[in-house]
């Protein structure tokens, strides 16, 4: 009677055993399922959006001799910039730099420092660039655009970072603008930006 018995139990265990492993796996493909709906909907990555809120001249030192045929010039640039983080997560974006630049050429450039931006959040930014006068000496272009009273720079600001979600976006945002500084004005003259992320 005891082998009757235990042969009779042994279906049911192994229907029990069946019915245990359907419904974990099917646990654990509705929990993948539904992380993988949350990560293309409501977690979809989303660029950070960097903006150049103005671009001030801070200071201008212009002055030509004209006994040695020589132009002087020191330009310093304060830049505010706005990076605004539209995901549902925390933004970090690494230490970066940002540069001045003079027909293509860096002639300056400041340490943009690492920070974090939370979910939906905006963080300012202050950056100072110095041009440094010595790389654009030996310029032709610079002299003709210094005595014509229109000096045509750059600023281009690389900010890398990682969004955190199931596992990391790496995201890279780029803010570009082309200026004209007034060298009789002391001024910007004119200013156009623009932007661009990538995953």
């Amino acid at each position: 009677m005891e082998a009757a018995d235990s042969g009779r139990y042994r279906p049911r265990k192994s229907r029990r055993r069946c019915i245990c492993l359907s419904a974990t796996a099917a646990t654990v493909i509705g929990l993948l399922l539904l992380f993988l709906i949350l990560g293309l909907t409501v977690f979809k990555p989303k660029d950070p959006i960097i903006n150049v809120d103005s671009v001030a001249l801070a200071g201008l030192d212009f002055s030509i001799d004209i006994t040695n045929l020589r132009v002087h010039v020191n330009v310093t640039l304060n830049i505010t910039v706005t990076v605004k983080n539209p995901n549902r997560v925390g933004f970090q974006h690494d230490t970066s730099t940002a540069f001045l630049r003079f027909r293509g050429h860096d002639v300056g450039q400041a340490l943009v420092p690492s920070g974090k931006i939370g979910a939906r959040h905006s963080s300012n930014m202050n950056i100072t660039l110095t041009l440094f006068a010595d790389r654009v000496a030996s310029d032709p272009d610079f002299y003709n655009d210094a005595i014509s009273g229109k000096l045509p720079f750059q600023t281009y600001i690389r900010l890398p970072g990682k969004a955190r979600l199931i596992f990391n976006i790496h995201v890279v945002a780029y803010a570009t603008c082309d200026l004209v500084i007034d060298v009789f004005t002391q001024a910007v003259a004119s200013q156009t930006c623009h932007y661009k992320t990538k995953l």
